[in-house]
């Protein structure tokens, strides 16, 4: 006798399955966690869509009178195309994809505050105004660089982590700061395509306390000269170059100043491939692949890798590596 098959709602025809060449990329990492519970096609990795065009960067608010800091106003390298940037972009809340461009642009911005808590002297609760107007702005043209082994170059506008430590004044025990990004289950996306694991959301990242006081450490609020756009973690975001990408919350809403080291998203997933530290370092791979090398998206319209080796702590040694010595 046979049997009659019948197709779920959820379900894409085969013939609109991403490839096994691109799905393998990166999403092997859940194989643990996740994995075992999601299909290949919920789970691939999209290419940057040249066919659609995010928001023209002339709708976003400049920085008037912005000034790029002398000591961080170029790299070994030329600034990507901001064309590619913002069409090539990691933000789970929004999806598993690269393109999710579109789908971020969900997150709602308006009257937006940063808690910042825990082990200070002077708590705050900031608004993107306050931000502006305390610290002051500039501009600094840093390397990013993933952990899935590809790189940018951005202009991020914004201000150094230690100028909001000094403003709340953490207490002598203060040793980590938890950083919580945006989370609204009537509107992100991601985590309704992951309902049959237990992902941390929200989305939360760690500092040591002496890093986030480096003079590298940073809080971007805007990018090319202008206001941050969704896709990159509107309204502000923390951008350690040193490290890999996932470090870098986005849409932070809390900030808080602990006595010992908090869990954090990838971190709890799976520990093997997302260490705590996470620093950029060619020599030591990931589980699945090689970080010798990376794939740079240089300039051009189009999305042209340009192989490079890997710097260690992505080129930024002479700030952190005193950080990191027994």
């Amino acid at each position: 006798m046979s049997i009659i098959r019948i197709p779920q709602s959820w379900e894409i025809p085969e013939r609109e399955a991403t490839s096994e060449a691109v799905f393998l990329n990166r999403r092997r990492l859940l194989k643990s966690a996740i994995g075992a519970a999601l299909s290949p096609s919920i789970l691939a990795i999209a290419g940057c869509d040249s066919s659609q065009t995010p928001p023209a960067a002339t709708s976003y608010p400049t920085y008037p009178g912005l000034v790029r800091n002398s000591a961080f106003a170029r790299v070994d390298r030329p600034i990507t195309d901001e064309s590619l940037s913002s069409r090539y972009n990691n933000f789970y809340e929004f999806g598993t994809g690269k393109s999710i461009w579109s789908a971020a642009q969900a997150l709602p911005t308006e009257n937006w505050k940063v808690e910042v808590s825990g082990l200070v002297n002077r708590p705050q609760t900031y608004d993107l105004d306050d931000l502006q107007k305390k610290f002051a702005i500039e501009e600094r043209v840093y390397r990013f660089r993933c952990v899935e082994a590809w790189s940018m170059v951005v202009p991020w506008v914004g201000f150094p982590m230690k100028l909001l430590v000094k403003d709340v004044e953490p207490r002598s025990n203060a040793k980590f700061v938890r950083f919580t990004s945006f989370y609204d289950e009537k509107i992100r996306l991601g985590p309704k395509w992951l309902v049959f694991t237990k992902v941390p959301w929200p989305y939360t990242e760690s500092l040591r306390l002496d890093e986030m006081t480096n003079d590298l450490a940073f809080f971007a609020i805007g990018i090319y000269g202008h206001a941050l756009p969704k896709q990159h973690g509107a309204p502000i975001r923390a951008v350690i170059p040193w490290k890999y990408g996932f470090k870098g919350a986005k849409s932070i809403v809390k900030i808080e100043f602990l006595d010992r080291q908090p869990p954090t998203f990838w971190n709890t997933i799976d520990a093997h491939e997302y260490d705590f530290e996470a620093n950029v370092n060619p020599n030591k791979p990931h589980p699945r692949w090689s970080q010798a090398t990376e794939k740079f998206m240089g300039k051009g319209p189009n999305l042209n890798w340009e192989k490079r080796s890997t710097l260690l702590y992505n080129g930024y040694a002479e700030y952190v590596a005193s950080l990191y010595q027994t």
